[in-house]
């Protein structure tokens, strides 16, 4: 599939934090960047005249563009950073050296210590990381220095050594950083203990620490101990204000690949993770189009055979959302928990965000499939025998009883229809009362339809619970349209769907389009209804203003602002001009009037 034009990949950029890769003619790599804002970064390349020419020659190569969501800026810069080194691309010059990012290293030996360093080696020890600035990593380890005091020394403290006398304490014993399991003063488990503690800091779990920390300060307040309270409270608050870092991958996760898959009625969308020595060496997203409607397992079984061999890939393992039949040779996880399965959570997000991106290029380029998938996405999303080509929602409008009217919107293939919007003003109903005003306002529109012969909808949408969608079902029954059209109610508080004869509402998905649609209309009858609503008390207001002039009624008012528009317009016309509307005493009778207000 050729690729879209820039324009059009710029259109659909997502307002994300990512990294972004320029491609030239020949599918190579030629820049990688990082943004907080996507779209806003990668545009800003097209819109501005740039000082140096080699940025210049740049953007005239650009050919293709490809992202890859995270979910922060700062593991936008450190996948950036792997992408660099691999690709080695031509315009970047910043990040091609090997620079390695510090981690933090708990390291496996007996008594083990926590410190900072730049080389990971297999041997069993555990690193957290990589972090982007090395004061980050030393606040963090002051933090836990200061929270648990553990030995810095690289003496081997086996139990044969220490039960000797082989060391003795030194000065950060006396300083109290450290309890002297050199000396055995301070047990195996005591301290793997605070191993454990400082481990689930680094990770961003402070849950225990901070329960633990609550209660010490607790005791120490009810002892007077107020300093070391205080100094307690001081290392909950540091605790508090510490954001966890959110790897992008963890170092233990080598040589794996991730796919995930999102699909709808015509298309699946399969993003594919490359993981190699714990970081994302490649992401890559393909769409195919459903022909005998297969399910998500069996695309995502083609698919993943297809990007391996098309990407070349020997990984032994893959993650993926549920289980697929791949033969034996390949280890199949399907992670429900930790940092394996936060990496198929981000494959998951950015399948949906080039699924929406492919739906904003189609509506632009192709409108007609645009809103085929819709209709047959809300087709089946609200459970109809027929695609909702045509779909009309009401609405009432009333302050306090006063002005009721109603609106009408109409949808022709998802979109509104504004020639076809209709209000009605409530003529047979005394009163504030919705369910009456509905009943009216469904029975005038269908009848009038029936009898000019106009189209029908195929969805009828009432802006309100149980209580208006049984009154607008009084209509339909007595115009015998019950049953051939389809008509649902919606509930504000929780945007619940109910429908005839069905005591149990529909709910769905929040970020569904089929609700986005339906939201769309239920907003566009209330701002349809309100605007006509305050028209009409404007203008009663505007009348009943003439009516207090002696000697003029209703009717001659509604006249007069019928021609003049305004009440002000009318104060300020000249007496032919009134004359030639409301005749010669009534004319003599507003001059008065307004002359004397005005003096």
């Amino acid at each position: 599939m050729d690729a879209p034009s820039l324009q059009l990949q710029l259109d659909t950029l997502p307002n994300s934090p990512g990294v972004y890769q320029y491609y030239d003619k020949n599918g190579v790599v030629i820049y990688v960047g990082k943004a907080k804002n996507l779209k806003k970064r990668v545009s800003s390349y097209f819109q501005k005249n740039h000082e140096y020419g080699k940025t210049r020659v740049l953007v005239k190569k650009i050919v293709e563009i490809k992202h890859i969501v995270v979910p922060t800026e700062t593991d936008a810069l450190l996948l950036e950073n792997n992408l660099i080194k691999k690709y080695q691309p031509r315009y970047n010059v910043l990040l091609k050296d090997d620079k390695s990012y510090p981690w933090i290293c708990i390291k496996k030996e007996r008594f083990p210590r926590v410190f900072l360093t730049r080389k990971l080696v297999k041997d069993g020890s555990e690193y957290f990381g990589p972090y982007t600035s090395v004061k980050t990593v030393r606040a963090l380890l002051d933090l836990v220095k200061g929270l648990y005091p553990l030995r810095t020394c690289n003496y081997d403290l086996s139990k044969e050594k220490i039960e000797a006398g082989k060391y003795k304490l030194c000065l950060e014993y006396h300083l109290g950083n450290c309890l002297g399991p050199c000396e055995a003063k301070q047990a195996e488990e005591s301290y793997n203990d605070g191993i454990s503690a400082v481990r689930q800091i680094i990770k961003g779990n402070f849950k225990e620490s901070l329960g633990s920390f609550k209660k010490q300060m607790s005791s120490l307040a009810k002892e007077m101990r107020f300093e070391e309270a205080q100094k307690i409270k001081d290392k909950i608050e540091i605790i508090e204000g510490y954001q966890a870092k959110s790897t992008i991958v963890n170092p233990k996760i080598t040589n794996v690949d991730v796919f995930s898959i999102v699909s709808d009625d015509s298309y699946g969308y399969i993003n594919f993770l490359q993981i190699a020595h714990g970081s994302i060496i490649r992401s890559h997203t393909l769409e195919i189009k459903k022909k005998l409607e297969e399910s998500d397992a069996e695309l995502l079984e083609l698919a993943i055979v297809e990007i391996r061999q098309r990407f070349h890939s020997q990984s032994k393992e893959i993650y993926v959302p549920f289980v697929v039949g791949l033969g034996e040779e390949i280890r199949v996880t399907v992670p429900k928990l930790g940092d394996k399965r936060r990496i198929v959570a981000l494959s998951e997000r950015n399948a949906k965000f080039y699924r929406m991106e492919r739906f904003k290029q189609v509506k632009i380029t192709d409108p007609d499939r645009h809103a085929n998938r819709i209709m047959a996405q809300m087709k089946k999303d609200l459970r109809l025998s027929e695609e909702p080509r045509h779909i009309e929602c009401f609405d009432n409008s009333n302050i306090q009883g006063s002005n009721p009217v109603a609106a009408c919107v109409v949808f022709k293939d998802g979109k509104p229809s504004k020639k076809d919007y209709r209000h009605f003003n409530i003529k047979t109903v005394e009163g504030p009362d919705d369910f009456a005003s509905m009943e009216e306002v469904v029975f005038r529109r269908y009848k009038r339809l029936m009898e000019e012969e106009q189209p029908l909808p195929q969805l009828i949408i009432i802006d309100g619970g149980k209580g208006q969608l049984s009154s607008a079902l009084k209509s339909l029954d007595q115009l015998g349209l019950r049953g051939t059209i389809a008509i649902v109610g919606i509930a504000k508080r929780l945007e619940e769907l109910f429908y005839p004869d069905d005591p149990i509402p529909l709910y769905l998905d929040k970020k569904s389009e089929t609700l986005k649609i339906i939201q769309h209309l239920r907003n566009e009858a209330h701002r349809f209804g309100i605007t006509f609503h305050r028209n009409k008390r404007s203008k009663a207001a505007i009348t009943n203003s003439l009516e207090n002039v002696p000697g003029i009624g209703k009717q001659t008012a509604e006249n007069l602002i019928k021609y003049f528009k305004s009440a002000k317009r009318v104060s300020k016309a000249s007496f032919g001009e009134l004359e030639a509307v409301v005749g010669r005493s009534k004319a003599l009778k507003l001059k008065k009037h307004f002359e004397h207000n005005d003096t």
